[in-house]
């Protein structure tokens, strides 16, 4: 996340408004775009190639639309790309094609059914962990495909230093998944200091834990 979409650290949005209403959806259609999201997602659609088509929305769109107005933006582009359906029928509200509508499920049954499909990002890596706890570590400046790729590197972590917390085996590359690449590497929990991230008016005693892929990381 090389653009508006990587928030972390950024200033100048105002605060956070923690008295908001708690309730799942502001809109009815917001909970139609859940539902779609759970039970419309193609099977050769990665986590990684839907965040990755997330983050190609425009700025301004980003900043300016309700949250799961993102989600649509997202679904309709996916949609296109997989050839399901065309910029026409999106923009119509109508498919070209008649096609019988598909046995309704209860939402036991839909629950039933995302339990069974939960996937497991565990994939061997092709070498032995490169540190462990305790190893002094810097993050790369930059993430290893350039920018305009996706990358789980924020933005506020690059170039600063922290030492190995835990090694959590080896998992799918999200850098790599988004372009189709299924490859192991190991992650890490790396702890960085509040003041090394933030300077000497952050709280000493503040920290961060962020799980990081090593590739995203250099000996200290």
């Amino acid at each position: 996340m090389d653009t508006i979409h990587d928030l972390g650290g950024m200033q100048g949005f105002g605060a956070v408004d923690v008295r908001e209403t708690e309730e799942p959806f502001h809109h009815t259609w917001e909970a139609r775009m859940w539902a779609i999201a759970r039970n419309a997602r193609p099977p050769d659609w990665t986590i990684d190639w839907w965040r990755h088509m997330r983050e190609r929305i425009d700025p301004v769109d980003y900043l300016t639309r309700p949250y799961f107005d993102s989600w649509m933006q997202t679904f309709a582009c996916g949609y296109i790309t997989s050839g399901l359906f065309t910029l026409d029928e999106i923009a119509s509200g109508h498919t070209d094609e008649k096609h019988p509508p598909p046995p309704g499920e209860t939402l036991s049954q839909i629950l039933e059914r995302a339990r069974a499909e939960a996937l497991s990002f565990e994939a061997a890596a092709p070498a032995p962990p490169r540190f462990a706890p305790g190893d002094r570590v810097r993050a790369i400046a930059n993430p290893p495909l350039g920018r305009d790729h996706h990358t789980r590197l924020p933005r506020y972590v690059r170039a600063r230093l922290g030492t190995i917390h835990a090694h959590w085996g080896s998992h799918v590359f999200a850098d790599l998944a988004a372009r189709g690449t299924h490859q192991g590497q190991h992650i890490y929990s790396v702890r960085f200091e509040a003041c090394e991230l933030w300077g000497g008016d952050a709280d000493a005693r503040d920290a961060v834990h962020l799980d990081l892929w090593e590739s995203y990381l250099e000996p200290a």
